[in-house]
């Protein structure tokens, strides 16, 4: 896979972290620091860890499913982004509060991550070089999270289903991109 493609993923998957923090910014107002920085942190590094445990997964079946993994890739990657998209385009606001402890940041941090699991099962079945990989979700994550804060202050929902409905798409184009590439281009 190459370093466009990983990014382009990073991305994607960022986009749920993303419309969190944003409306993490949104509902605290006056955002500080520390409290990009802790949304930047959290959702970094669960974008980084989940992807890393669906690899350990995914290398522990690849010999198994070797000659469908372009298949696997395809549906994981499709249904991923079908349910981003259909939760930007369902208009239901997400209710959060403010808070920005420990209880709070674990489960947003573990909710927007779990797309980033089945796509770590993905990286084992295309032989991805996992560390890179992690590292750029993670980076990536931290730096639109970060971001995401800022912008909800200052422009509250009006980006938050977009970036959701854009991070959908391109998962699935993806998915689609890695089926053709393995039955009609190979």
């Amino acid at each position: 896979m190459q370093f466009y493609e990983l990014f382009i993923i990073a991305v994607s998957l960022s986009m749920d972290a993303f419309a969190v923090s944003v409306c993490k910014g949104l509902s605290v107002g006056r955002p500080r620091w520390w409290h990009c920085l802790i949304c930047g942190v959290w959702f970094g590094g669960f974008q980084a860890l989940m992807p890393l445990l669906g690899w350990l997964l995914g290398v522990r079946f690849q010999e198994v499913i070797v000659s469908v993994d372009h298949w696997v890739a395809f549906v994981l990657l499709g249904l991923i982004g079908f349910n981003m998209v259909r939760e930007a385009l369902s208009g239901e606001e997400e209710e959060l509060d403010c808070s920005f402890g420990l209880r709070s940041m674990f489960l947003l941090a573990v909710a927007t991550s779990i797309d980033a699991l089945a796509v770590g099962v993905t990286f084992a079945f295309l032989s991805v070089k996992i560390l890179p990989a992690i590292c750029l979700i993670g980076v990536t994550t931290l730096i639109l999270s970060c971001l995401g804060v800022k912008i909800g202050s200052v422009f509250g929902n009006r980006f938050q289903s977009r970036a959701e409905l854009a991070g959908g798409v391109i998962l699935i184009l993806m998915g689609i991109k890695i089926l053709l590439e393995h039955t009609i281009f190979s």
